[in-house]
This record gives structure tokens, sequence and C-alpha cells, in this order.
């Protein structure tokens, strides 16, 4: 379980395709040290890691996971999103992210503005139910709070400080972004499909 709040950009330093998937390698200077086994969420994708070495730490990536999101277009130099799992004890100031990615969605168009940027993003017809005005949903691990929703397009603020720190800043149209759609309206969706 995440929240949302990017600790990092992180760098791809290598790949390997190896058996049916890819084997990654990504640089971040932590302020605590990994553990093996440990989650990770790589631009809203929640990986594990499977060795450690000074330089660097190794997680793996499978067919599914390299098929329903934007792993696949990883690159080495490239620049990632990183958040370690939540502790029981930490402040909750983004909202519940499982790094499950629901589907990929596309930059439709970027505006430009002083105080903050708003970034209209296409998402897959299936997830346009559950995506709703001022409600929560995470965009390459970020966690934003949609401000219009129109069709199968929202539209999110983001503001110079999540620019900077996040690889967001980098984005323009027609990128392609991981999304998690919040988990309460999965299962509101759920429960009302069940009913009719």
């Amino acid at each position: 379980m995440f929240t949302g709040l990017v600790a990092g950009v992180g760098t791809i330093t290598k790949l390997l395709p190896i058996s049916e998937g890819l084997q990654a390698d990504v640089a971040f200077e932590w302020d605590t040290s990994l553990e093996l086994g440990e989650s990770i969420s790589h631009d809203g994708v929640c990986l594990t890691v499977t060795n450690i070495s000074r330089e660097s730490y190794t997680v793996f990536l499978g067919a599914e996971t390299l098929k329903c999101t934007t792993a696949h277009d990883w690159v080495v130099g490239g620049a990632i999103n990183l958040e370690r799992a939540l502790l029981a004890t930490d402040r909750l100031g983004g909202h519940f992210v499982s790094g499950h990615v629901d589907g990929v969605g596309r930059v439709a168009s970027v505006t430009p503005g002083e105080g903050n940027h708003i970034f209209n993003i296409e998402a897959p017809s299936e997830l346009s139910s559950q995506v709703a005005k001022k409600g929560s949903i995470c965009v390459n691990g970020v966690s934003l709070t949609v401000n219009e929703v129109e069709g199968n397009h929202f539209s999110v603020a983001l503001i110079p400080h999540t620019l900077s720190v996040t690889t967001l800043g980098k984005l323009s149209v027609d990128s392609q972004v991981n999304l998690e759609t919040d988990v309460l309206a999965k299962y509101c969706e759920r429960m009302l499909a069940l009913k009719s």
C-alpha cells in the first residue's frame, strides 16, 4: 500500500530481458536502507526488491506487468517516480494507492499557467466511471485531485513543486501514463453492478 506521495525520482541503470519478463536495476539514494522483498512503487507499479547493491537495487517485471503498464517503454537512463510502501505510523498525505495499475492513459493536452499547469488526460473507456470530479487518481505513482471530468477525459492541476520533484514535468502531449483509480470507486462500481 502506498500514498502517492513520491519520495523522489530514480534512474534506471540496467535492463535485462529474462525468461517471460524483464529485470531492472534502479538507482536512488534512500534515507534508510532497503530490505530484500520490500515493495516499492515505480511510476505507480508495485515491484519487489530482489537484490541490493551499493549503487542500485533490482526488481523483476513479469510479462503481465509489461503488457498492462508503461514499463515496456523503460530505457536505461530513464527517470521514474519512486515511493516505498506505507508504514502504519506514516502520515497519509495522499490517498490509498495499491500500486496495481488499472490502465494506461494518454496526455491529451498541457496548458501552462503561472500557478500551475493543467494536464488533460484521456483514460481507457473502462475506467471512466471510476473517475470523479474532486476525487483522487494516481498518475505515474503521484496522488492527484481530479479537477474536471468529461467523457473519458479528466484534468488535473499540477503545482510547480509537483512538476519539479516528480517526472510529471517531463510529460508532453501523447505521453503515456500509468493510471490507478481510487479503490473506493472500484468497490462502489462492483457493488452496483452486482445489484443490477
